[in-house]
């Protein structure tokens, strides 16, 4: 009976002696909890948030550039400065700007125990603005879970960067990068099939075919020790600067070929440890059945819509924030159903040092000063916001087939 007491805690469970280890977890990335997927971050803790979690490895982010490019570009350098610092190798594209230059803009990064201190000030602003529409909002607000805005210490998964400096050259020659500037590339045949796609588009998707395969990102090395990530940014893609005419005209020649390139991007996105996020300039796509066929041949769509040069800028419903955020698409994986944004009324704010999304918090009551009608026109505005954030949660109603 002794001994049988004494063993009460043991467990007829032993460790195999040649059992080795686990395999070592990728650098800057981690599972999803709720399908299983390896996320990495987008750089931006807020729109991680947004998208559940991250950015899932083999899927492609699509951002709706606003009107002016301004905030989109700041996406695009969040995602790239990331993957410098968690040491991912980066494949940059662009028509516009030499990738070059877009390295050297991009943000400074920030360490857990500096964080506090170098954005002491916002960081403190944004946590008393909370505070205080904590006091002043409707309950409506207070019961939505909080988005992670303003820096907090000890970050486990993404990291914060400061928009006020820029990365030093040391830290990004630390990493393997890989450039594609369109007007520098020579005009080869094509070594894949075509179908009459845009000769821009073959190029760039050779190119990165080509990195893949090299690199090892397809798997085609099993012999290699250290795995990595590779991190795709591709910018203004579909814009003239392409050779692409469906931002000139609402009957383009080459309807197709933006769509067959995303459809071949993603079959190589799919079978490879890499993630892309791609800038479109959707607001002067003129056919808008083009823009549904690139939503659907993409995993994640954020449009960002700017206040710039529009009536919202002087508008008092809009006055602590720069645009607002479209969650157009989040990722379906390893689902049957739909998976919907837990909110909806998303909105953007640039300060000296910190680009935030946020949750659009109305203005409780205007003050006296405020016109009746004025009163008014700004209910209407909210109603049509809160309608349009209803439709979104609904969905599509007519099945595209």
């Amino acid at each position: 009976m002794a001994a049988a007491g004494g063993a009460r805690g043991r467990t007829s469970f032993q460790r195999r002696a040649g059992a080795g280890a686990r395999p070592a977890a990728l650098p800057g990335t981690r599972p999803a909890l709720r399908h299983g997927q390896l996320l990495l971050s987008s750089g931006l803790p807020s729109l991680d948030c947004v998208l559940g979690g991250g950015v899932a490895v083999g899927t492609l982010l699509l951002i709706e550039e606003d009107k002016y490019g301004l905030y989109s570009n700041l996406l695009f350098k969040y995602f790239l400065a990331e993957g410098i610092v968690c040491g991912h190798d980066l494949f940059v594209a662009s028509a516009k700007e030499h990738p070059d230059n877009i390295l050297k803009e991009l943000p400074a990064p920030l360490l857990d125990d500096t964080c506090g201190k170098e954005l002491g000030d916002e960081a403190a602003a944004v946590k008393s603005e909370d505070v205080q529409d904590s006091m002043k909002i409707a309950w409506r607000y207070q019961n939505l879970p909080k988005m992670e805005a303003s820096p907090t210490p000890y970050t486990k998964f993404g990291h914060y960067y400061d928009i006020s400096k820029k990365m030093s050259p040391e830290l990004i020659q630390s990493i393997k990068w890989h450039s594609f500037y369109l007007h520098e590339e020579p005009s080869s045949p094509p070594k894949m099939k075509t179908c009459n796609m845009n000769g821009a588009y073959v190029r760039l998707l050779q190119s990165l075919q080509r990195i893949i395969s090299q690199g090892g990102f397809d798997g085609s090395d099993p012999q290699k020790k250290q795995k990595n990530v590779l991190r795709i940014g591709i910018q203004g893609l579909g814009s003239p600067l392409w050779g692409d005419d469906i931002c000139c005209s609402d009957t383009p020649e080459d309807v197709h070929s933006l769509t067959k390139f995303l459809y071949v991007l993603r079959g190589l996105l799919r079978k490879s440890l890499s993630a892309c996020i791609i800038t479109v300039p959707a607001h002067l796509i003129q056919n808008k059945a083009i823009m549904e066929r690139v939503t659907n041949l993409s995993d994640m769509v954020v449009g960002l819509e700017s206040f710039i040069g529009s009536e919202r800028e002087t508008n008092p419903l809009y006055k602590d924030y720069h645009g607002l955020v479209h969650v157009h698409q989040i990722p379906r994986l390893n689902s049957l159903i739909c998976d919907v944004s837990d909110t909806k009324d998303l909105a953007f704010r640039l300060k000296r040092k910190l680009f935030t999304i946020e949750r659009l918090h109305l203005p409780p009551d205007l003050s006296d000063t405020v016109s009746r009608a004025s009163k008014q026109e700004l209910a209407g505005s909210a109603k049509l916001l809160s309608s349009g954030c209803a439709a979104m949660a609904i969905g599509k109603r007519h099945l595209d087939f």
